[in-house]
């Protein structure tokens, strides 16, 4: 099995973030590969990764950093391939606005997909959204998950029902 998803991290303090993406690609059954690069300690080995990603069967890349979080926008320098960016609060960090404004603020022609500060739940999601455009399975377990999401709210509702309190209206 070759992995079509690659997690990559700019150091392992943002594993604790990262492992989230790692939890939803397994939950989908996508193959993955997860990755320390740093797009300013492993220079050269970030942009030789970029650069052959393609060649070795991967098609979508996460790339989650703190403080300056360069790697995202870096790796999106370097490849074709779509990059989601996940911003990560950090030791350094300016309460995680530095992590979103580095990825999110990109150049004209250097795209990157941001998701939340610390939400790679989400960029495994979308991921998954890119990848099941030509991925029948994929598309049949995305929509079954979001079904399961709407009858969570659903269930939830019916829940709240039972609450008691004095002044509530039932409608």
């Amino acid at each position: 099995m070759k992995p079509i998803v690659s997690i990559l991290m700019g150091s392992i303090s943002d594993f604790e973030i990262m492992q989230n993406a790692a939890k939803v690609l397994d939950e989908f059954e996508v193959p993955f590969e997860i990755k320390i690069l740093s797009a300013h300690r492993t220079p050269l080995l970030a942009q030789e990764y970029a650069t052959n990603a393609y060649e070795r069967g991967i098609r979508v890349i996460i790339a989650g950093a703190g403080g300056a979080a360069h790697l995202p926008g870096v790796i999106a320098s370097y490849t074709h391939l779509p990059v989601i960016g996940v911003p990560c609060r950090s030791s350094i960090s300016i309460d995680g606005w530095d992590s979103i404004l580095s990825i999110l603020q990109m150049p004209a022609g250097i795209p990157v997909a941001t998701v939340a500060l610390d939400n790679a739940q989400n960029a495994a999601l979308l991921a998954i959204q890119i990848l099941a455009t030509s991925d029948e399975k994929l598309k049949e377990k995305l929509i079954e998950y979001k079904k399961n999401l709407a009858n969570k709210v659903i269930k939830a509702n019916e829940e709240l029902k039972n609450k008691e309190f004095k002044f509530k209206v039932s409608n």
